[in-house]
């Protein structure tokens, strides 16, 4: 049976995350990753990430985060 709830608006949360320091660098580091490498030709997807990474931490943060800390 299908839910009678309204579809999610463009400005809207969709989904919230938690995530370690690890995973926010790992994070950060995909986006980045994927916006040196594609998107190049569909401008739709280069603003989404960018936005996505204007959410993040700035780049000074992200360096400092130590992945081998706690393993």
């Amino acid at each position: 049976m299908a839910q009678d709830t309204p579809p999610i608006g463009p400005d809207e949360t969709a989904y919230r995350l938690d995530l370690t320091p690890a995973q926010l660098k790992v994070v950060h580091s995909a986006l980045r990753a994927f916006l040196d490498d594609f998107g190049h030709d569909q401008p739709e997807v280069h603003r989404v990430v960018h936005e996505l990474l204007d959410k993040l931490p700035d780049e000074h943060s992200i360096r400092a985060i130590d992945l081998t800390r706690g393993a």
